[in-house]
């Protein structure tokens, strides 16, 4: 089996398609020679939803979550120069208390069906890549850098340096910009440092420095030395505005998937830059991680290019009233209950926002924390479990504002948690999902709830609006479905935020087809993409070219 890659994409037929369970992986690697007397680590980039790990005959790790890294200290367990064994068994189970949510159904004649409540495929496997990588004894295990100030052409940053090993140790930093020179220095594990005619990093312009940590024995020695690239810049919420370096930005982007034909979810640095450039080419200047963390690759290519990105934990389908349910046939469920969603949900929930958080807090395209997406926000114990995992995002990184992406019925009367947010994330379908091709209706009741939004004096990012459209439909009338409805719709909705001055984002559901479960609703999948599956353009990707980029 290729790795990375979904197992049950790569694999022909229905069998695989739809299997439930765990999968094997097992592959002998050479360890080598000029490892000894190193720390030698195994580390995964992503095992979907949840993995146990062996060395030889020796469990070493095992891993609940399936879009964020984990990895083992296997120095004991094996050998420089000598060969090991690797064993992965990776489970695609979704059940209650897993992120994201669902459950096995056991039908009559004993066929096991996996239900869940997000619309795009449960590709699992191991769709990163898994890496053997060597470290010093003693090593720099973790750098947290952040914007501590700008000021004119200068800045201050600020950097923590967490060390594991031998504790006879001293830090020392050197700041170098993007040509190698050394602009700043400092010493300690933590402090600041001052970079003076800082260039700072921004959306178009994705200038970067290192933070060059050198860690020293107790004779002066270098024992380790770890570089992490960095960018200067500000993020802030001024009532409608949203401001990067202090100066007003408006999101244009999608919503995307990290989804091709034959490898699924499957990371494909080929695919990743091409879209990119498909981005680049009709003008966004945005995306977000809907609905995961992506492979970090895709925050170090943004990170280079300036592109702004929303980072979301994969919190999908927490939600038994989004009308994914009817597919499950299952009949209707509280959200929220002791057999359904809970606390130790809400624990799984807490810890894949600390991870993605560990992950990319020094990335600076990331500029929002979306903790959910399309959550039930109605009922009042939606507070209770969300409040905490508020509070614990800011504790971790009070730096960036906090959001989640509202689901369509819960309108600005009915919410219960919106309060606790920085910035509101929108989800809405008028003229779709509801009052379906009738855009006079939709836009008028578009308008009417984004106003009442407003209200609330928060920023306003619409980060799903769309139509399913049949790439080659045409119609003289513009039916749904076909192009020329999708194009319609698209500037239907542009026009309601051109005239209120509290949206200042659009990210179109979605940057391209995707494959979801099957279903009356669904043939051969989620068709809302301006681009097909395999990356052609529909009409609409002109039409949002030339809003975008103003040329055709």
């Amino acid at each position: 089996m290729p790795v990375p890659a979904s197992f049950n994409a790569v694999l022909p037929g229905r069998d695989a398609h739809h299997y439930i369970g765990d999968v094997w992986y097992q592959r002998i690697v050479q360890v080598p020679r000029g490892w000894d007397g190193e720390r030698i680590v195994l580390r995964l980039d992503a095992a979907t939803h949840r993995a146990v790990v062996w060395v030889g005959d020796t469990q070493v790790t095992e891993h609940e979550g399936g879009y964020t890294p984990f990895e083992a200290d296997v120095t004991e367990h094996v050998r420089a120069g000598e060969q090991m064994r690797v064993t992965v068994v990776v489970n695609t189970e979704l059940h209650w208390h897993s992120i994201p949510p669902g459950f096995v159904q056991e039908l009559e004649d004993g066929r096991l069906l996996q239900q869940y409540f997000h619309d795009f495929f449960n590709y699992a496997g191991l769709n990163r890549s898994v890496w053997l990588h060597a470290t010093p004894r003693t090593h720099v295990s973790d750098v947290t850098v952040t914007t501590a100030e700008v000021d004119g052409q200068s800045s201050t940053i600020g950097y923590v340096v967490a060390v594991a090993g031998d504790d006879m140790h001293s830090v020392r930093i050197v700041v170098r910009d993007a040509d190698g020179a050394a602009v700043a220095r400092a010493d300690g594990a933590e402090g600041t440092a001052r970079i003076e005619r800082v260039q700072l990093w921004r959306p178009g312009a994705g200038y970067l420095y290192t933070l060059e940590v050198t860690l020293l024995g107790a004779g002066g020695e270098v024992v380790d030395v770890y570089p992490q690239p960095f960018g200067v810049r500000t993020v802030a919420v001024d009532g409608h505005r949203f401001l990067i370096n202090g100066e007003p930005f408006q999101f244009t982007g999608f919503g995307k998937h990290e989804d091709f034909p034959v490898h699924g979810r499957g990371f494909d640095l080929a695919v990743m830059v091409h879209d990119f450039q498909l981005m680049l080419w009709i003008g966004a200047n945005s995306f977000r991680t809907s609905h995961y963390p992506y492979d970090e690759a895709f925050l170090d290519y943004a990170d280079r290019h300036g592109v702004v990105v929303i980072d979301e934990t994969a919190a999908v389908g927490l939600n038994l009233d989004t009308g994914a349910g009817v597919l499950n046939q299952a009949g209707p469920m509280d959200t929220y209950s002791d057999t359904t969603i809970d606390a130790p949900t809400q624990q799984t929930h807490r810890q894949a926002i600390r991870e993605l958080i560990a992950r990319d807090k020094n990335h600076p395209s990331v500029v929002i924390w979306s903790i959910a997406n399309e959550p039930d926000t109605i009922p009042p114990a939606a507070r209770a479990y969300f409040e905490p995992l508020v509070a614990e995002t800011r504790r971790l990184d009070p730096t960036r504002p906090v959001a989640f992406a509202n689901f369509m019925t819960a309108t600005p009367e009915r919410d219960v948690i919106s309060d606790l947010f920085d910035v509101l994330l929108l989800n809405r379908y008028y003229g779709w999902y509801a009052n379906t091709g009738d855009l006079i209706t939709a836009e008028r009741l578009l308008e009417a709830e984004l106003r009442q939004w407003a209200q609330r004096g928060k920023p306003i990012v619409m980060t799903e609006y769309g139509a399913d459209t049949q790439p080659g439909l045409h119609s003289m009338t513009n039916e749904p479905w076909s192009e020329e409805f999708q194009v319609e719709l698209l500037a239907m909705y542009h026009r309601v935020f051109d005239r209120i001055d509290a949206v200042v984002g659009e990210q179109i559901w979605n940057f391209a087809d995707f494959a979801t479960r099957s279903g009356i609703t669904r043939v051969d999948g989620n068709k809302k993409g301006v681009f097909t599956r395999d990356r052609r353009p529909k009409a609409s990707a002109h039409a949002l070219r030339r809003r975008w980029r103003g040329d055709a």
